[in-house]
């Protein structure tokens, strides 16, 4: 049985408004207060960080720095734009399709997905990898949206053609007149991919500390786990293709968009294979999700929308920097 002064915080942690806490104790009495689970929680979350009102201009950074966290709902929510993303690519590129429609809606505009076809793999093994991590990313959305329950945000707008291009210009992959197609042969996929997945567990890492529920905490724990599988899959296949030039490339682009310090990694090191990024401790480093945005973002400056994005993320948590 929770104590009251447990369930106070628990509503104030889940929300900021008075009709936020009303739903939180709504659900709260629908479960008579001793079974309150992960979805309730998830149920009660935050609108603003939802979508539900104008998403306040800060980042998360700064939220921290006024003693302000974002709630868990708002951090979750933030984790499930990334997987939208993450799930759109390797669903496109495996399938030639992307989620179900019915798995895309929540608070905040819905976006369509512009761009996306399936890839002529010519590596079995690598076909396998994606089907493979494209099941575990549409898993992942499909389990963050029953934990938020009718807190999840809708997926945004996003763009996973003209966005490779912006990327790949920028690293100095490409020509600043030429184009880059992450669908038309398998080794621009593990490029594509490499530029995701790394940002994906340094979120996972750096958002951790945000979250106060255990049972979110663990989740996304679980799911981290899962992201470093990927990362360390797509950095190998890399490695064997000898492909450590472009990326390089992609990742000193990455290090230049969300600033110092300078942690990302390519695949070699000293002539050697560098397949897990860490620092001297064997740790894997983690991004803020502020700057998580600027590269998802495409901008090392403070904006709202850009990249991979075109009108933002939905949530809360939706300014880089």
């Amino acid at each position: 049985m929770f104590g009251k002064k447990m369930v106070k915080d628990m509503i104030e942690r889940s929300s900021e408004n008075g009709a936020d806490r009303r739903r939180f104790l709504q659900s709260a009495g629908a479960l008579g207060l001793g079974v309150i689970g992960a979805g309730a929680l998830g149920g009660a979350t935050v609108a603003q960080a939802a979508g539900d009102t104008e998403a306040a201009d800060v980042t998360a950074t700064e939220f921290a720095a006024a003693g302000a966290a974002p709630s868990d709902g708002a951090v979750l929510n933030f984790a499930l734009n990334l997987e939208y993303l993450e799930a759109e690519f390797y669903l496109h590129a495996v399938t030639g399709e992307g989620l179900p429609d019915s798995w895309t809606t929540g608070k905040g505009v819905r976006g369509g997905v512009t761009g996306g076809y399936e890839v002529p793999f010519q590596t079995p093994r690598i076909k396998q990898y994606a089907k493979e991590i494209a099941a575990d990313e549409q898993a992942h959305v499909a389990f963050l949206r029953k934990a938020l329950g009718g807190a999840a945000v809708s997926r945004p707008a996003i763009d996973i053609r003209d966005s490779f291009t912006a990327a790949a210009r920028a690293a100095g992959l490409i020509g600043m007149t030429d184009t880059f197609d992450p669908y038309a042969n398998e080794d621009n996929f593990l490029l594509a991919a490499f530029l995701f997945e790394d940002v994906g567990v340094t979120a996972y890492k750096g958002a951790a500390p945000l979250i106060t529920n255990k049972t979110y905490l663990g989740a996304a724990a679980g799911i981290l786990a899962v992201e470093a599988y990927h990362a360390a899959t797509i950095r190998t296949s890399l490695f064997e293709k000898g492909m450590s030039g472009p990326v390089k490339k992609l990742s000193a682009a990455r290090n230049s968009l969300d600033g110092p310090p300078l942690d990302d990694q390519g695949i070699t090191a000293y002539g050697e294979a560098n397949i897990n990024p860490t620092d001297t401790n064997g740790i894997a480093f983690g991004r803020t999700p502020g700057h998580v945005l600027n590269i998802v973002y495409l901008n090392p400056g403070k904006v709202s929308h850009g990249g991979f994005y075109p009108k933002g993320v939905n949530g809360e948590v939706r300014v880089s920097g």
